[in-house]
């Protein structure tokens, strides 16, 4: 644990969530107090005990730090005086970047009380957390924003997108793609096991996908959902593949009765390929009982071409899931995977000083060189510049190098544009299913 100042009468602690050493079934006090402090920036009800020390052994297998800020000077009539007035925690994943994966610094639960705020105590935790990460030889941040126009500032971009949908069951779904393996009702206790490996299979083949935290293998075997508690009415389903493994499962309940129209809600759904999506989508249209299916989904997804009536699939929303945020653009760059050939200078402005710097961009035939640039130019080769956000965006090829470049983040000649876009523009949309 360390301890740093933020400001007058506020103090900052790092820690790892811990147990109570008199009563290892509840968390100790300074954990309690964090939480309680992230439950009440998000208006969630408070954790019950047995809540909050399922919630410590899964930071613990996160590898989750904690950071508090703590207000020394607070008054009589104050609401918890131990707990922090604003939280940060992190930890680190894989980032599929097209090319290999790359381990990300993951932020979240960033809360400030609104009796707190500019006192520069947000500014002081992030800027301070990203230069630890960059030390530490992190090439990317990542995090899901609530607030859009918070991180923009930091040198965040939006980066991959997810959909909503809702999928007209009435009278079962018909696929015009032929049957392929088979599906089957699967045993809630093996998902546990099972989904994980399932999900480093997905990881490993999509990019913009992010590597998991330790409760989503609870989820899927319903030991939790919102809240780490049993979840009686959650079902799974896992499909094999024609050699008999295991490429695919989906998590799902069945809403109410009273809802109408009676409605099955997908929890998660995570395919190795397409084939294993979409038999997952036959198994879920082919269920007793159900006039509606809600999901979230890649934006690129193959469902809507291969029902028999795409009328019954509708998008219901498009939101932002992925933020990144490049700490050493180099390493990013030798991670991504290119689909076309090419050399360009591509130079990053980034305020924070980060990930400031220009580069000779070199590839061919999957293999990618970087040289770093001062300030003379090779002649000849187009030269673009990015904002950091922009180049955030433009890294997993969720955002098309014109439409940022439309935008005003990117930065160069007409023709220097239409090279990058060739280099960075991607067939697939990346998509993240990892929320966190």
């Amino acid at each position: 644990m360390t301890a740093e100042p933020t400001a007058p009468a506020l103090r900052t602690e790092r820690f790892r969530a811990g147990l109570s050493e008199t009563d290892p079934q509840r968390a100790d006090d300074r954990t309690s107090d964090w939480l309680q402090a992230v439950n009440v920036g998000f208006h969630d009800p408070a954790w019950k005990p047995e809540q909050a020390a399922s919630l410590v052994e899964a930071y613990l297998a996160d590898g989750r730090m904690l950071t508090g800020v703590y207000d020394g000077a607070a008054p009589e009539y104050a609401w918890n005086p131990k707990a922090p007035v604003a939280t940060y925690a992190t930890m680190s994943n894989d980032l599929n970047a097209g090319g290999t994966l790359l381990p990300a610094h993951q932020i979240t639960s960033v809360t400030v009380r609104p009796t707190h705020r500019r006192r520069g105590i947000l500014t002081s935790m992030i800027s301070g957390d990203l230069q630890r990460a960059k030390e530490d030889g992190f090439a990317v941040a990542a995090l899901l924003a609530s607030e859009a126009v918070i991180y923009g500032r930091f040198g965040f971009g939006a980066a991959t997108v997810e959909t909503n949908v809702e999928i007209d069951a009435r009278g079962r779904l018909e696929l015009k793609t032929p049957p392929s393996g088979s599906t089957v009702l699967a045993e809630p206790a093996r998902m546990e096991e099972l989904a994980p490996e399932i999900f480093r299979r997905h990881l490993r083949v999509t990019r913009g996908a992010l590597g998991r935290q330790a409760g989503y293998a609870k989820r899927a075997a319903g030991l939790w959902g919102d809240l780490p508690e049993i979840q009686q009415d959650v079902r799974a389903a896992v499909h094999y593949d024609d050699a008999g493994t295991p490429d695919g499962y989906v998590t799902y309940r069945f809403l109410p009765w009273e809802t109408e129209p009676h409605t099955l809600k997908v929890l998660d759904l995570v395919a190795v390929g397409d084939t294993a999506r979409l038999e997952l989508w036959r198994y879920l249209g082919s269920i007793d009982l159900v006039e509606k299916i809600t999901a979230s989904g890649p934006l690129a997804d193959p469902l809507p071409w291969a029902l028999a009536d795409r009328r019954r699939y509708q998008i219901t929303g498009v939101e932002d899931t992925l933020w990144l945020r490049a700490l050493d653009p180099p390493a990013m760059l030798r991670a991504r995977g290119f689909e076309s050939d090419g050399e360009l200078v591509l130079g990053v402005a980034d305020p924070l000083g980060l990930a400031q710097g220009r580069w000779l961009l070199q590839v061919s035939g999957g293999s990618t060189v970087l040289t770093e640039l001062g300030e003379e130019l090779p002649q000849g080769l187009p030269v673009v510049e990015a904002d950091a956000a922009a180049f955030a965006s433009l890294y997993l090829g969720g955002v098309p190098a014109s439409v940022l470049a439309a935008a005003g983040g990117i930065r160069g000649t007409a023709v220097a544009l239409t090279a990058l876009g060739r280099l960075f523009d991607v067939a697939r949309a990346p998509y993240c299913s990892t929320h966190f």
